[in-house]
């Protein structure tokens, strides 16, 4: 294959394409014609629009009408609430709506085998007693790809996002599927 560096064919294609278009032609061995394509294009890039995937923000898809729980509530009742809700945990909510916790299945699973274990009656079981009180929250600013990469670094259902130590919505894993399938069109650089 020759590659031609015919300026006549650059300047034809400068005027149809943007800057940094690499042009070749080649000579067809047993057909004695020359061919010519462009070998690579480099276009200007346009800023990212809203909507792109450069632009995908966690405030866009995270849930922001909550079902929280109070550091009060019984055990018992949080249960009876992830069940009617099909939910798998919540946040714990003080009464400034400032994450303090959060509550999971595991940690009902968890008072019902020792409650059992121990004869003890769950009426009594508090949430603040058996809440995860180190909470791992993210920037309702983080692109949805970079909050997907934690998912997966960490072994979390769900992140809540706090503006200025108020509550103000929560991420799931299904939140960032509902995202990715939006964006199936779309280029994901």
């Amino acid at each position: 294959m020759k590659i031609s560096r015919d300026p006549s064919v650059k300047r034809f294609f400068g005027k149809l394409l943007p800057k940094k278009v690499i042009i070749f032609s080649y000579i067809e061995r047993n057909k004695n014609r020359e061919n010519m394509g462009i070998k690579s294009y480099i276009g200007k890039r346009a800023k990212p629009k809203k909507g792109s995937s450069e632009n995908i923000k966690v405030s866009d898809y995270m849930s922001t009408n909550l079902i929280t729980f109070s550091p009060d509530q019984s055990v018992l009742e949080v249960m009876s609430t992830l069940i009617k809700k099909k939910i798998s945990g919540g946040p714990v909510v003080n009464d400034k709506n400032e994450l303090i916790g959060i509550i999971s299945e595991g940690d009902c699973m968890k008072q019902v085998s020792n409650s059992r274990y121990y004869n003890q009656p769950m009426e009594d079981i508090k949430v603040k007693d058996h809440m995860a009180t180190e909470v791992e929250t993210i920037d309702g600013e983080m692109n949805v790809f970079d909050a997907a990469d934690l998912f997966l670094n960490s072994r979390r259902r769900r992140f809540p996002i706090v503006n200025e130590g108020k509550l103000v919505g929560q991420i799931s894993q299904k939140d960032i599927l509902i995202a990715a399938l939006q964006l199936k069109g779309n280029s994901w650089k």
